[in-house]
C-alpha cells in the first residue's frame, strides 16, 4: 500500500463516529432519492406502460347471443379498423348479497350489480395480474378486479335468487388494464349464475390501429356495430376513461414527489459539507504533520477526498440497497394507485443517483480538502494544537485573526449574565464558537422541519379532500331499495313514512335524502348527472371550491368537470329540461367531486313535473356520538322493510391514492429527519471533541455528569428552536404551492378548507418539533460527553 493509501486508511479508522455518520448520512440520502426519483419514473405514463404490457383491449363488448349468431360474431373481428381480438367469454350480470360470515357489509346485505366473466387469466389481450390471494382453481370462485373489489380475499356470497343457491368466495384479486369485468369465474360456473329463461352475453375484446381519442374508439365501435344485427351490440366499454384517470392520478404524485425530493438532496449537500469540513478542521496539526513528512498539497487534498469517499461509496451502495428493498411495498402501493407503471427501481435509477451522490460528496469534500493541502506547514501545526474557540478568543477583536468577533464575544457575555444554572449558558453560547457549522447544521434542521411540515399538511389536507370528495356517500347508516328480495316491488316511496320513522328512531341526529335524476342540461357538452337532495346535508361534508351552497329553489352547485366542459363560471345561468319542460337555474358555487354532477333542491325540479326513481333513492342518516350503529340499522331495517326498503351501515371509503401519498410522505419525511438528526449529532460531535480539553477542566471544577448532558443539550436548543420557527412557515408556504399543484393535475380546485389545516394545535407542536429533532441528534454527544473521564480529557489536546 503506497504512503498516501496508508493515510486515507488510517484517516477513515481512526476518526470511527465521523465515518459511520457519514456512512449513514449518505445511505439515508441515497434511498430518499432512489424512492423519489423511481416514484416520478413510474409516474411517466404508467398506464402507457401497463397497456402494452398486459396486451390491454381498446374496447370491451357485450354481444345479446339471441340476436347474433357466433359466425356473425366472430366475423367482427374483420371489421374495419380491428386490429386484434380476443373471445367469446361468456358474462353475466348479477345480483349477489354479502355471504355467511362477513363482517362488512353483513352477511345478506345486497352488493351492487357486477359483470362476471368466465374465463382464463391469460389470453391474446387484457393479460390478468393477480395482486392478492390466486387465479381461479375451479367451480364456487371468483376473482374481483383489484381496486373495486365489495369483498375481502376470503370472504363470499351468495344467490339466494338462483337455483341452487350458489355461493361464490373470493380467493383473490387481479389487475385488469381494462377493466374488463367486475370478477372473473370458471367458465363452466357460468351456468349455475344465468337466471332462469335468460342467455349469458358473449364478450368479445378488441384493439384498433387507431385508438388514440374518443372520437376514433367511437368510430371503431361503430363499425362492430355495423357488422351485426341490429341491437347484438348491446354493451361497449371504452379504455379512455381509464386512461384519463390513471394519467391524471399519476400527476398529481409528480409535485410534492419532487418538492420532498429537492428537499433531500439541499440537505444531503448540507449535512456532507458539514461532516467533510469537520474532519478537515480536527485534523489540521495531522495535515500540518504530513506536509513536515513531505507530501504535497495536492496529495493531501487526494487523501482527504479519500477519506471522504469510502464512506460515502459505503453508503451509497447501502442505500442503492435499502432504495430497492424499501421500493417493494413502496411501489407496489403506489403502482396501485396509479392503475400501472413500474414494479421495481429500473437499474438506470440505481447507477443515476449512485453517481450524483458520489459527486456531489466528492465536490463538497474537494472545498475543504484545496484549503487543508494550502495550509502552510507552520500554520497547521500550531492551529492543530488548539481549539478553535479558544484560538478566536485569544486573537481578540480588531486583529486580523479575531477581526469581527467583537460582537460573539458580547454576546457569549450575553449568555452568562441570563439568570440560569452555568451548565447551561455555557451551552447556550457553545454554537458561537463555530457560527458557520452551527448555521449549516441548524440550515439542515430547518429543511426537515419543512419535510415535516409538509408530511402533516399533505396527511390532514388529503385526509379533509377525501372527505369532500365522497360527501355524496356520506351517513353512517343508509336507507335505500334493497338491490334484490324487497318485500313487494318498488315503484314510489313513501317518503314522508320513511323521514317519520328515521325521525322516531333514538340516536337520530340528522338525515337528508338524495337521487340522481333523468334532468338533462340545455347546451350541455359534458355527461353531467343532475343529483336532487331534500333534508339538511349541511353536515355530509359537501365542501365547494368556489360561490356557497344552494340555499332554495332554483339554485344548483356543479363541479370543476361541468364548468370546464361548457365553459360556465359561478353566476351563470343554466336551464334544467325533462320531457320537454324547463325551468332555469343559477350556479351558485363550485362542490369538490370528480364526478361530473350538478346538485340541487327537489323543489327546483318540480316545475319539470318528473317522478323520482324510487329505486335509485337514497336516505342517509347521521348518528348522534355513543348510537351503536348495528342495533340501529337492525331496528331501522325492521321499520322500513314494509315501505320496501332496507338499511345498512355506511362503509368506510378508503381511497388507495391518499393511502399511497401519505405513505411515500411518510417515508420520505422520516428519511429526511434521520439525516437531518444525524447532522445535529456528527456536529456536536465534532465540538465537544474539539473542547474535550475544556471539558475536562469544567469536570475537574466540579460539573456532575448531569450538568455534562445538559451544557451539551443546551447547546443546540437555540438552533433547533430557530431552526423550528423558520422551517415551520417555509414548510406551510411549500404545502400551499404543491396542494393546489396537485389539485390542478387531478382537474380540481382546493377548497380553502383544506388548505387552512395549519391550525395552532399543529403548527405549535411543528415548531417545537425543529426542538425535538436537534435534541435526537444531540443525545449520544452528551452522554459520550458525560461519560468522558476527567484525566483522559485534561491529557487530550
Amino acid at each position: 500500500m503506497s504512503a498516501l493509501g496508508r493515510v486515507v486508511r488510517a484517516g477513515v479508522g481512526r476518526r470511527r463516529v465521523q465515518t459511520v455518520v457519514m456512512v449513514l448520512t449518505t445511505m439515508m440520502s441515497v434511498t430518499a432519492c432512489i424512492l423519489a426519483l423511481g416514484l416520478l419514473v413510474a409516474a411517466r405514463g404508467p398506464y402507457r406502460h401497463s397497456f402494452a404490457d398486459q396486451h390491454g383491449a381498446h374496447l370491451n363488448v357485450l354481444y345479446d347471443r339471441t340476436r347474433a349468431s357466433p359466425e356473425q360474431l366472430a366475423a367482427t373481428a374483420h371489421a374495419p379498423g380491428v386490429a386484434a381480438s380476443a373471445g367469446p367469454y361468456q358474462a353475466v350480470t348479477v345480483r349477489p348479497r354479502s355471504g355467511p360470515g362477513n363482517e362488512i357489509p353483513p352477511a345478506g346485505s345486497p352488493l351492487p350489480p357486477m359483470t362476471l366473466v368466465g374465463r382464463a387469466a391469460s389470453g391474446p389481450l387484457d393479460d390478468l395480474r393477480i395482486t392478492d390471494g390466486r387465479w381461479i382453481a375451479g367451480p364456487g370462485e371468483v376473482v374481483f378486479l383489484d381496486g373495486h373489489s365489495p369483498l375481502a380475499v376470503g370472504e363470499s356470497m351468495e344467490f339466494p335468487e338462483l337455483p341452487g343457491r350458489p355461493t361464490l368466495r373470493v380467493v383473490g384479486l387481479a389487475a385488469s388494464v381494462s377493466w374488463s369485468a367486475a370478477g372473473w369465474v370458471a367458465p363452466e360456473q357460468v351456468a349455475g349464475l344465468t337466471a332462469p329463461g335468460t342467455t349469458p352475453a358473449a364478450q368479445y375484446l378488441y384493439r384498433f390501429a387507431r385508438a388514440g381519442s374518443d372520437a376514433e374508439v367511437e368510430a371503431g365501435r361503430a363499425a362492430l356495430a355495423a357488422a351485426v344485427p341490429a341491437g347484438a351490440l348491446a354493451e361497449a366499454t371504452s379504455y379512455r376513461p381509464v386512461q384519463e384517470e390513471a394519467n391524471r392520478t399519476a400527476a398529481t404524485f409528480v409535485p410534492f414527489v419532487t418538492a420532498f425530493g429537492l428537499l433531500g438532496l439541499a440537505m444531503s449537500v448540507l449535512i456532507i459539507g458539514v461532516v467533510v469540513s469537520g474532519a478537515v478542521s480536527a485534523a489540521t496539526r495531522r495535515i500540518g504533520i504530513l506536509k513536515s513528512l513531505g507530501f504535497t498539497p495536492a496529495q493531501v487534498a487526494r487523501a482527504y477526498v479519500g477519506q471522504a469517499l469510502i464512506p460515502a461509496g459505503v453508503g451509497t451502495a447501502l442505500g442503492v440497497f435499502l432504495g430497492n428493498l424499501l421500493s417493494v411495498p413502496v411501489l407496489g402501493l403506489a403502482r396501485k394507485a396509479l392503475r400501472g407503471g413500474l414494479l421495481g427501481i429500473p437499474v438506470w435509477v440505481d447507477l443515476v443517483v449512485a453517481v450524483v451522490a458520489l459527486g456531489a460528496v466528492t465536490g463538497t469534500a474537494l472545498v475543504p480538502a484545496l484549503r487543508a493541502g494550502r495550509l502552510r506547514t507552520v500554520e497547521a501545526l500550531a492551529v492543530g494544537r488548539s481549539a478553535p474557540g479558544a484560538k478566536r478568543a485569544a486573537a481578540g477583536p480588531g486583529t486580523g485573526v479575531g477581526a469581527g468577533v467583537g460582537p460573539l464575544n458580547r454576546a457569549r457575555e450575553l449568555f452568562g449574565r441570563l439568570p440560569v444554572p452555568r451548565a447551561f449558558s455555557l451551552g447556550l453560547a457553545s454554537p458561537l464558537n463555530r457560527p458557520g457549522r452551527s448555521a449549516t447544521t441548524a440550515a439542515a434542521v430547518v429543511l426537515g422541519t419543512v419535510g415535516a411540515t409538509l408530511c402533516v399538511g399533505l396527511t390532514l389536507s388529503l385526509g379533509s379532500l377525501q372527505e369532500g370528495l365522497t360527501a355524496d356517500r356520506a351517513g353512517k347508516v343508509l336507507v335505500q331499495v334493497p338491490i334484490e328480495g324487497a318485500a313487494k316491488p318498488v315503484d314510489h316511496v313513501d317518503e314522508a313514512a320513511v323521514g317519520k320513522a328515521i325521525d322516531s328512531r333514538p340516536g337520530t341526529r340528522a338525515w337528508y335524502s338524495s337521487v340522481p335524476t333523468p334532468v338533462a342540461l340545455a347546451g350541455n357538452t359534458g355527461r353531467s348527472e343532475v343529483v336532487a337532495l331534500s333534508g339538511d346535508a349541511s353536515w355530509s361534508g359537501f365542501q365547494l371550491v368556489s360561490g356557497r351552497w344552494f340555499h332554495g329553489p332554483g339554485e344548483v352547485v356543479v363541479a370543476a368537470a361541468y364548468l370546464r366542459a361548457n365553459q360556465a363560471k359561478v353566476g351563470d345561468t343554466v336551464t334544467l329540461t325533462d320531457h320537454g319542460r324547463s325551468t332555469p337555474a343559477k350556479i351558485t358555487g363550485e362542490v369538490l367531486t370528480t364526478n361530473d354532477l350538478v346538485f340541487t333542491d327537489r323543489a327546483t325540479l318540480a316545475p319539470l313535473g318528473g317522478t323520482i326513481q324510487a329505486e335509485a333513492l337514497s336516505f342517509h342518516i347521521d348518528l348522534t356520538p355513543g348510537t351503536d350503529t348495528k342495533a340501529y340499522t337492525d331496528g331501522l331495517d325492521q321499520a322500513v322493510q314494509p315501505l320496501g326498503l332496507g338499511a345498512e351501515p355506511g362503509g368506510e371509503h378508503i381511497n388507495i391514492v391518499v393511502l399511497a401519498m401519505n405513505t411515500l410522505a411518510g417515508t420520505l419525511t422520516l428519511l429526511l429527519s434521520v439525516v437531518a438528526g444525524l447532522g445535529v449529532l456528527n456536529t456536536v460531535l465534532l465540538d465537544t471533541r474539539e473542547r474535550v480539553h475544556d471539558l475536562g477542566v469544567l469536570k475537574a471544577l466540579g460539573m456532575s455528569p448531569r450538568q455534562t448532558v445538559g451544557m451539551v443539550l443546551t447547546s443546540v436548543c437555540g438552533s433547533g428552536l430557530v431552526a423550528g420557527l423558520i422551517g415551520v412557515p417555509i414548510g406551510v408556504l411549500v404545502h400551499h404551492q404543491v396542494m393546489p399543484a396537485m389539485a390542478r393535475a387531478a382537474g380540481l380546485g382546493v377548497p380553502d378548507t383544506d388548505l387552512t389545516v395549519f391550525t395552532p394545535s399543529v403548527a405549535g407542536p411543528l415548531i417545537l418539533g425543529g426542538l425535538v429533532l436537534a435534541l435526537l441528534g444531540a443525545a449520544l454527544p452528551a452522554i459520550w460527553a458525560a461519560r468522558t473521564r476527567t484525566v483522559t480529557a485534561l491529557r487530550t489536546e
